[in-house]
């Protein structure tokens, strides 16, 4: 796997640090699907910071050991051959929603209006039973008794509540900071974040995955942000 990151590094016109806001794994392979011939890496920090170089000395190309030394939390390495300014336009806009898991905390308050849940098929009542929800079947049709709040903005989520999916209400947001990159010849660049810090959104330094291989999950709770405050469901 050092072998396979160093050359990506040796090969790529441009490489990207960025920092993963919601990590999720459809996330990452969404991501890598929409840059064909890019390699993406996530992971152990401190190995990617060794292979591409810490310092002057043991750096790879030059003025690399200057992105290098600014990985760490839950981030990750885009080399590709792609324009820079085509590249970070991509990331910049980068937004792919998932389901949350149990221990997130929720982004919105999602409530279930009393009445007919028609989007449910009959056979999956006594499963919404079984998570909580009032409910029972009218004339076949999955019927609301009252009304139901699935979870309040900022409360983290139980194993039930987390299986929003039933729901089809997508809450977690998983987004790409673009942290610096360096481009050939040996151009280094910091570029302006928006939505956090390294220090805000530090994750944990796990194995390090590339993603031709199975993606590691670096930082399953991950909060959330959100602004809506309240989803009604009829």
């Amino acid at each position: 796997m050092v072998e396979d990151f160093k050359t990506a590094a040796a090969e790529a016109t441009g490489i990207y640090a960025f920092v993963v806001q919601g990590m999720r794994t459809a996330g990452l392979t969404e991501l890598r699907k929409k840059l064909p011939g890019s390699k993406i890496f996530v992971g152990k920090n401190k190995m990617m910071t060794l292979a591409l170089g810490k310092d002057e000395e043991s750096e790879l190309k030059e003025n690399l050991h200057l992105l290098a030394n600014r990985l760490r939390g839950s981030c990750g390495l885009l080399f590709t051959d792609e324009p820079e300014d085509k590249v970070v336009n991509f990331l910049k806009n980068f937004v792919e929603m998932d389901y949350d898991r149990c221990g997130n905390k929720a982004n919105e308050t999602v409530v279930l209006e009393e009445g007919k849940l028609k989007q449910f098929p009959h056979s999956i009542e006594p499963r919404l039973r079984s998570l909580g929800l009032p409910t029972c079947l009218q004339k076949g049709v999955v019927t609301l008794i009252k009304e139901y709040t699935v979870c309040k903005k900022g409360q983290v989520l139980n194993s039930n509540q987390a299986k929003i999916k039933l729901l089809e209400k997508p809450m977690a947001e998983f987004k790409i900071l673009l942290d610096s990159s360096w481009t050939q010849p040996n151009d280094f660049k910091i570029y302006p974040r928006h939505g956090g810090s390294h220090e805000e959104i530090a994750g944990s330094d796990n194995e390090m995955v590339e993603l031709d291989d199975e993606v590691e999950v670096l930082d399953e709770n991950e909060e959330m942000e959100g602004t809506t405050e309240e989803i009604r469901i009829k």
